[in-house]
C-alpha cells in the first residue's frame, strides 16, 4: 500500500488547527467539567457526521487489515490511548498519514464516535 504525504506546511497548519480546537474546547468548560475530559472535548461533536465518515472511509476495514480479525483489537491498545485527547490525536494521526484532509471538527466527530462505541471516557 502506498501513502501520499502532505507537505510539511500543511501538516503544521492542520496540527495547529487541531491544537486550537482543543484549547477552545478546554476554555469553554464549565466548572463541573474537567479540562481534557470527554464531556468537554466532544461536547459539540456531530455524532451522525462521525458515523458517516467512519463508514465512508472504511476505518474498520483498514483496522482489520492492520491487526486482523474484525479490527476491534486496535481499540484500547495497552497503555496507548488512555485519555480523550490521545484518542483524538490518534484519529488525527490517521487523518495525516492517510491524507484524508479532515477538518478539525470532523476529527473530533470521529473521535467522539469512537469514544461512544469503544473507549467510553467520562
Amino acid at each position: 500500500m502506498r501513502f501520499a504525504f502532505s507537505p510539511p506546511g500543511r501538516v503544521a497548519a492542520v496540527l495547529l488547527l487541531g491544537v486550537a480546537g482543543l484549547v477552545a474546547a478546554a476554555g469553554s468548560a464549565s466548572a463541573a467539567d474537567a479540562p481534557g475530559s470527554a464531556a468537554v472535548l466532544f461536547r459539540d461533536a456531530d455524532l451522525a457526521l462521525g458515523d458517516k465518515l467512519v463508514r465512508e472511509h472504511k476505518c474498520s476495514e483498514c483496522h482489520a487489515r492492520k491487526v486482523g480479525g474484525d479490527g476491534a483489537s486496535i481499540y484500547r491498545p495497552q497503555g496507548r490511548v488512555n485519555t480523550p485527547a490521545v484518542l483524538r490525536g490518534m484519529v488525527e494521526q490517521c487523518n495525516l498519514e492517510l491524507n484524508l484532509a479532515f477538518f478539525p471538527d470532523e476529527v473530533t466527530s470521529i473521535s467522539a464516535v469512537l469514544n461512544r462505541d469503544h473507549y467510553r471516557f467520562k
